[in-house]
């Protein structure tokens, strides 16, 4: 069983930063991918960013892309979201995400964190 527990969500302004983390529970932490979605009010969950291991090759969303950087400390099972110059529309409850092995493109991780509110205010 994996637990994922986020922490760092706020309300903060627009071109402010926020970072995110994420304690995982589980007992390889480095055989599993990582990652962010978030979901916005009236949308439906999408993806943001993920990483398969620690320095490995990063993915992101269009909409983040140069603004938010993801990473990992698997000393302490644990996984980041810089998020930078952020913008009312990245308002969203961000969930962290983990999946053994890898995080396949267009699809929906296994095991999901209860999600953190971030609201960027104009």
């Amino acid at each position: 069983q994996v637990q994922l527990v986020e922490s760092g969500g706020g309300l903060v302004q627009a071109g402010d930063s926020l970072r995110l983390s994420c304690a995982a529970s589980v007992r390889t932490f480095g055989n599993y991918a990582m990652g962010w979605f978030r979901q916005a009010p009236g949308k439906e969950r999408e993806f943001v960013a993920a990483n398969r291991w620690s320095g490995g090759r990063s993915f992101y969303a269009d909409s983040v892309k140069g603004r938010f950087t993801i990473s990992r400390d698997d000393a302490k099972n644990t996984v980041y979201l810089q998020m930078d110059s952020l913008k009312p529309e990245d308002t969203a409850v961000y969930y962290c995400v983990a999946e053994l092995g890898t995080i396949v493109a267009g699809t929906f991780p296994r095991y999901w964190g209860q999600g953190t509110q971030v609201t960027v205010s104009s």
